[in-house]
C-alpha cells in the first residue's frame, strides 16, 4: 500500500515542478502583453482582484476609524479630493477625464460607489501596485488622509452643485508640502472648475531643479494677467491655481527633459522645435480657452513666442508623476516683462501631459495659467 502512495506523491511533485517551470518560462519570455491597453484575461484579472482585495482587507482590518462626521474634517477632505483625485476618480456630473480612459484597471468612480473607511484609508495612504494609485502617505499625514476618507463617505449621491459648493468653501491645502518648497497649494484648478484659492498664487513652491528654464512657456492668460497687474485689479483675472500636488522632482526624468525642451523652444522662438514636441491630438488650454494643434500653430503659438522673447524668466519648481503609459509634468516660474510700456511680474504655472510615441515623449495636453505677482516693498 505504501508503494502506490509513494508513486502518487512523486507524480504530484513532478507535475508541480513542471507547472512552475512552465510558468517561469512563460513569464521570462515576455509573451504576456503588459500594456495598459491590453486587458488581462478574465482568469488573470479575477486572481489579481482577489489578491488585491484580500491584501487590503488583511492590512486594514485593525485600523481604528476616527469620527468621520466632523464637519471641518469633511470640508478639508473636499478640497483635498478636488486637488488630487478627480482626474482619476471623477466628481459628480463628470463623465470622464483626459487620463482616465488610458488607465487600467479602471479606477472606481467614487462619486457613485461607497468605499469602506478602513479600505479607503489604507489604499490612499499606501497606494496599489500595478495601478495608477499613488501612495499619498509619502507626502500627507494621517489626519489629512482621514479628511479625504470622511469626504468620500458623503460624496456618493452628491449633486454637481452640492459638490461645487462644498469645494468652494474648503480651506487651502496648507498641508501639501512638496519638499523644500512652501505650503498652501490651492486645489481645484481648471479641471474641476472650482474657484477658491489665492489670487496671487503665493506659497505654491515645489522643490525641483532650478537650473533649467522650466515654466518659461507658462504665459497663458498673459493679456488678462498683465492688464490686471497694471490696473491693480488682480481678482478679476485670477483663477484657482493649477494643483501641483503629487508631483516629485525627477520622478520621470525623460518626460521632464521633453518639457524643458518644449519650454526652451518657445522662449527662443523655435517654431519647428515646438511643433515637433506636440502630438497631433494635443489640446492647448490658455486663459480658459482650448485649442487644437492646428489652431494653436496658426495663431497662439506666434503670440506666445513674441511674449516670451524679451521676458526674464525665473524658475521656481519642476516635478513629474508617472501615470501608466503617460506622465504629468508641472512647473512654476516668475515672468518679468513689459506690457503697454509698464513693467509686469507674473507667477505662472504649466501642466503638461506626455506620452511615449516611438520611444520619444510627446505632449498631448498643455495647460497654462498666470496671475499678477505683487512686488515686495522694502
Amino acid at each position: 500500500m505504501k508503494q502506490p502512495i509513494k508513486y502518487y506523491s512523486i507524480t504530484v511533485v513532478a507535475v508541480l515542478v513542471i507547472l512552475a517551470a512552465g510558468a517561469g518560462a512563460f513569464a521570462y519570455s515576455g509573451l504576456y502583453n503588459i500594456g495598459a491597453d491590453a486587458p488581462h484575461s478574465k482568469p488573470v484579472f479575477a486572481v489579481m482582484q482577489m489578491v488585491r482585495d484580500r491584501s487590503i482587507h488583511l492590512r486594514s482590518k485593525d485600523i481604528t476609524v476616527p469620527n468621520l462626521e466632523d464637519p471641518q474634517l469633511i470640508l478639508k477632505g473636499a478640497g483635498q479630493y478636488a486637488a488630487m483625485c478627480t482626474q482619476c476618480h471623477l466628481k459628480p456630473g463628470m463623465k470622464n477625464s483626459e487620463i482616465r480612459p488610458g488607465l487600467y484597471p479602471q479606477p472606481p468612480n467614487l462619486s457613485q460607489v461607497h468605499i469602506d473607511p478602513k479600505v479607503a484609508f489604507w489604499a490612499i495612504k499606501h497606494g496599489i501596485k500595478m495601478s495608477a494609485m499613488p501612495a499619498w502617505g509619502g507626502s500627507h499625514d494621517d489626519a489629512t488622509i482621514w479628511s479625504m476618507v470622511a469626504f468620500l463617505q458623503k460624496l456618493p449621491g452628491m449633486s454637481p452643485a452640492q459638490y461645487k459648493e462644498i469645494v468652494a468653501k474648503a480651506p487651502p491645502d496648507e498641508d501639501m508640502d512638496m519638499g523644500e518648497g512652501g505650503p498652501s497649494h490651492s486645489h481645484g484648478g481648471d479641471a474641476d472648475e472650482d474657484t477658491h484659492g489665492g489670487a496671487d498664487m503665493k506659497g505654491m513652491e515645489m522643490s525641483g531643479d532650478d537650473s533649467h528654464g522650466h515654466g518659461a512657456a507658462a504665459a497663458a492668460g498673459r493679456e488678462h494677467a498683465a492688464a490686471a497687474a497694471i490696473s491693480g485689479n488682480a481678482t478679476t483675472a485670477a483663477e484657482a491655481p493649477l494643483s501641483l500636488a503629487g508631483l516629485k522632482p525627477k520622478a520621470v526624468p525623460e518626460a521632464e527633459a521633453a518639457a524643458r525642451a518644449f519650454q526652451s523652444a518657445l522662449q527662443r522662438g523655435d517654431r519647428a522645435a515646438v511643433l515637433a514636441l506636440l502630438a497631433p491630438e494635443v489640446s492647448v488650454s490658455e486663459g480658459g480657452h482650448t485649442q487644437s494643434y492646428e489652431e494653436y500653430a496658426s495663431s497662439h503659438l506666434g503670440e506666445d513666442m513674441a511674449f516670451l522673447k524679451d521676458a526674464t524668466i525665473t524658475p521656481v519648481s519642476l516635478g513629474s508623476m508617472p501615470m501608466g503609459d503617460t506622465a504629468m509634468v508641472g512647473s512654476e516660474s516668475t515672468i518679468k516683462t513689459v506690457s503697454k510700456g509698464k513693467p509686469v511680474t507674473l507667477r505662472s504655472r504649466e501642466m503638461l501631459t506626455l506620452k511615449q510615441v516611438s520611444g520619444a515623449w510627446r505632449i498631448i495636453t498643455v495647460r497654462w495659467q498666470s496671475a499678477p505677482l505683487a512686488e515686495k516693498t522694502p
